[in-house]
C-alpha cells in the first residue's frame, strides 16, 4: 500500500513496484485514510509519507501498529528532520526511505520488510544513529545497556551490525551466518530487549554506546 499526498509520487511508486512483480492493493493520500484501507486491503507492507497535510505518517504508523496482525511500515522521508524519523521508529516504523532512493532500493526494502526484516538504509542509519548519540545521557546508556545485558554474545554481535544499516543477508557473510540465524537471533534479541522490530533494537543499541 502506498501512502503519499503528492499524487505524482505515488504514480510513480506503483508504477515501480508493478514493474517489479510486487502488488499495490490500496493507495492513500493523508494518514487519516491509512487505518481504514489497511483493514479493508490487508497489505504486506506500508510505504508511508512521513509528511502530510491532515494526519502525518508518525501518527498514522503508530495507528496502523496497533491493529491486530498489523502490516510492515516503511517510513518515506526526504531526511530534513532527524527527530520526525527518530518519531517514526518509536511509533513502529521497520525501516525508511529516502524519497530519492533508487527503484532497486525501494524494491528491495519492500521485500526486506514482507519477508519479516527491516529496511533500514545505512544512510537512514547513519542519520538515525547521530541524532541518539546526540541526545542519549548516561542515564540513558545505562538503561539501554541494561536491557542489552539479557543477550547473549551472538545476539549481542548481530545486534550492533543493525546500527550499519546492514540487511540480514549482510549480517549473515559477515558473522560467517546462515540467514535464518540471523533472523532468529534478531528476533529473539528483540523479545528479550523488548522491543517491536529491528530498527528499535538498533536505536537502544545506539543509546548503549552514545
Amino acid at each position: 500500500m502506498v501512502v503519499d499526498d503528492d499524487a505524482m509520487v505515488r504514480r510513480l511508486l506503483r508504477t515501480i513496484l508493478q514493474a517489479s512483480g510486487l502488488y499495490v492493493v490500496a493507495e492513500a493520500a493523508d494518514g487519516d485514510q491509512v487505518v481504514t484501507a489497511v483493514q479493508a486491503h490487508h497489505p504486506d507492507v506500508v510505504l508511508m509519507d512521513l509528511r502530510m497535510p491532515r494526519v502525518d505518517g508518525v501518527v498514522a504508523t503508530r495507528a496502523v501498529r496497533a491493529l491486530p496482525d498489523p502490516p510492515g511500515v516503511i517510513a518515506m522521508t526526504s531526511f530534513d528532520t532527524e527527530q520526525i524519523i527518530l518519531d517514526a521508529v518509536r511509533a513502529g516504523a521497520d525501516g525508511f526511505l529516502a524519497k530519492d532512493a533508487e527503484p532497486a532500493e525501494i524494491v528491495a526494502a519492500v521485500r526486506a520488510v514482507a519477508g519479516g526484516g527491516g529496511a533500514l538504509s545505512p544512510r537512514a542509519a547513519k542519520t538515525m544513529i547521530t541524532q541518539v548519540g546526540a541526545d542519549t545521557g548516561a542515564a540513558t546508556r545505562r538503561v539501554a545497556g541494561e536491557r542489552l545485558a539479557a543477550l547473549t554474545e551472538r545476539e549481542m554481535d548481530v545486534a550492533r551490525l543493525l546500527v550499519d544499516g546492514l540487511s540480514n543477508g549482510e549480517i549473515a557473510g559477515r558473522l560467517y551466518l546462515g540467514e535464518a540465524t540471523v533472523k532468529t537471533h534478531l528476533s529473539s534479541a528483540c523479545s528479550k530487549v523488548g522491543v517491536a522490530n529491528r530498527t528499535q533494537l538498533a536505536i537502544v543499541v545506539a543509546q548503549a554506546t552514545g
